[in-house]
C-alpha cells in the first residue's frame, strides 16, 4: 500500500529534482502539488512566477495542482491557519506525508517537521544533507533545464538574474554562495526536464527591483519574513519576469 503525499512545490530546481527522485520511489504516491501563492500578485511567494506558468507546469507533470492564497508579508498566525486548514483538507483524502525540497537547513527541517506533527502529517525530505556539488551536476545531467528568476542582492548582482544555470553560471558565482542558492541568494524556474512530458513555454519579461519594507516594531518577530540577520531589510531583490507564450 503506497503512502499518499502531498509535494511542496516552488517551481524552481530543488523541488523539481526532489519531485523526480519521489517520483522513482514505489514506497509514494504524490496526490498534488502544493504552492503558496501571493494573493495580491497572483504570483509564486518569493520566486514571483505568474500563476499561469505554475499550471502550466503541473499540466506537463500531469499532477493536480492545490494553490494556497496567502497575504502579502502574512503573520506567522495567519500563514500557519491557512498550512493547517489545507494540510487538514488533505488529510480527509488520505493524505499522510508532506515532501520538500529542503537539502540543508536545520531550523527550517525542524519547524516544518513540529508544525506537521501537530495534524499528523510527516515530512519526507528527498534531497537532505546531498552535497550541493552533487546535486546541481546531477539535475544538469538528468536535462533538467532552468532559469534564475530572483536573486537577493546581498549575494548576488543584477547580471545573474534571467540566466539560465549551466557549468558556466555555476563557474561565475561567488565563493560564499551555495551552488544551489539554499540560503537563499536566488530562485529558480525549472522549464524543462525528465519529470515533464512537454516544456513550459515563455518569453523573458522585464527585470525590476524590489524591496521590502521591514515590519512594524510590534511586528517585527511576528512576521513570515523574520530574520536574526539585522541588516536583512537592507538589501533588495532583483527579479526576472516571465510571461505565458
Amino acid at each position: 500500500m503506497k503512502k499518499k503525499a502531498l509535494f511542496n512545490w516552488s517551481s524552481g530546481k530543488d523541488s523539481a529534482l526532489a519531485l523526480y527522485k519521489t517520483l522513482q520511489n514505489p514506497e509514494f504516491e504524490i496526490n498534488c502539488l502544493l504552492t503558496s501563492v501571493n494573493q495580491q500578485f497572483q504570483r509564486i511567494s518569493m520566486h514571483g512566477i505568474r500563476v499561469e506558468l505554475l499550471k502550466q507546469q503541473a499540466q506537463s507533470i500531469g499532477l493536480p495542482l492545490e494553490i494556497m492564497q496567502i497575504p502579502e508579508m502574512p503573520t506567522m498566525e495567519v500563514y500557519e491557519k491557512v498550512m493547517q486548514e489545507t494540510l487538514t483538507k488533505l488529510k480527509e483524502q488520505g493524505v499522510t506525508h508532506s515532501i520538500f525540497g529542503d537539502i540543508f537547513l536545520e531550523d527550517l527541517r525542524k519547524y516544518r517537521e513540529d508544525k506537521l506533527a501537530e495534524i499528523g502529517f510527516e515530512g519526507i525530505f528527498p534531497l537532505w544533507k546531498i552535497p550541493t556539488q552533487d546535486l546541481i551536476q546531477e539535475f544538469m545531467r538528468l536535462g533538467f533545464k532552468t532559469i534564475v528568476v530572483c536573486v537577493n542582492e546581498r549575494f548576488l548582482d543584477k547580471s545573474f538574474v534571467g540566466r539560465v544555470i549551466d557549468q558556466d553560471f555555476i563557474d561565475d558565482l561567488p565563493k560564499n554562495v551555495d551552488v544551489c542558492g539554499e540560503n537563499g541568494e536566488f530562485h529558480t524556474f525549472t522549464f524543462d526536464g525528465p519529470i515533464f512530458s512537454k516544456p513550459i513555454d515563455f518569453e523573458i519579461g522585464e527585470i525590476v527591483y524590489r524591496k521590502y519594507e521591514k515590519p512594524k516594531e510590534q511586528e517585527s518577530s511576528n512576521t513570515v519574513c523574520d530574520t536574526s540577520a539585522t541588516d536583512a531589510f537592507d538589501y533588495g531583490f532583483w527579479y526576472c519576469d516571465l510571461v505565458e507564450k
